[in-house]
């Protein structure tokens, strides 16, 4: 089990014991990935870590984020499946049971979709609407509305996903691309059981520009023909104004040659 940690020193107690409960007669590793918390975090992973023989963390020197610190996990993992989650306690420890037995079932990645909590604002249903909208269509992939990060791989996905080095990581888009036999489930977010969300506006839109230029050509073919029609519209242009400075008396001075430079540097 995979669980980046950044300012969740109120959370690891918990969310460590909730998991043994939920899966206490499976052989487990639980890893925590310190992602450069400025909190207490560290101090309670290595509690939890010095009382559950079961519990192993890794410390970034900084804040990598959560994609790199997910890759981390699963560079270091050694069980025939990985799961990963937040360690916010949003993701529930209730659903790691459906996940596993999807997988005793054969099916090599089961994913998660979240239903809409009720206490969810307006705009993050709307942006995360727009932005798988805006994913699918532009990558040819079919992510579900409202997936996350909560799955389980198959160890043979994991040694695939190994090989990834991207330093921009999108491991929902990433996964589903690969194929392998899926499955999804869904479940009940809950609420944060402390401390505040990692992330704001400004990240969630970094992170859906990342995850959608990782996954597709199309905007570059689209700034290549936009680029194209405009240098064409220019030409005309610049052709038009050089016509009116040869054969009439229309321009003022000076025009000509400074809308042609224009036009040509732009």
């Amino acid at each position: 089990m995979i669980i980046p940690c950044h300012n969740e020193e109120g959370n690891i107690p918990i969310l460590v014991e909730k998991i043994l409960n939920e899966i206490d007669h499976y052989d487990k590793e639980i890893i925590l990935i310190d992602d450069g918390s400025t909190d207490g975090t560290l101090d309670a992973i290595k509690n939890v870590a010095a009382n559950h023989q079961a519990v192993k963390y890794i410390q970034f020197s900084k804040n990598f984020g959560h994609q790199n610190a997910i890759k981390a996990g699963l560079d270091l993992s050694k069980g025939a499946a990985v799961i990963m989650m937040d360690a916010d306690l949003q993701h529930p420890p209730k659903t790691l049971k459906a996940l596993l037995e999807k997988w005793k079932e054969g099916y090599e990645i089961v994913y998660t979709q979240r239903k809409d909590h009720q206490a969810l604002s307006f705009t993050k249903k709307i942006t995360a609407y727009f932005f798988y909208k805006i994913l699918n269509w532009l990558s040819g992939l079919k992510l579900d509305h409202s997936t996350a990060d909560f799955r389980l791989l198959d160890r043979k996905v994991v040694d695939v996903v190994k090989n990834f080095h991207e330093s921009d990581l999108f491991w929902r888009g990433i996964t589903f691309w690969l194929g392998f036999k899926r499955a999804k489930i869904s479940y009940q977010a809950e609420d944060r059981f402390s401390g505040t969300t990692k992330y704001p506006f400004s990240k969630m839109l970094s992170f859906a520009i990342k995850g959608i230029t990782s996954f597709s050509v199309k905007p570059l073919r689209l700034s290549t023909i936009m680029g194209v029609i405009i240098s064409a519209l220019s030409l005309i242009y610049a052709a038009y104004a050089i016509a009116l400075y040869i054969f009439t008396d229309r321009p003022v001075e000076g025009w000509t040659s400074l809308l042609v430079c224009i036009l040509f540097l732009g």
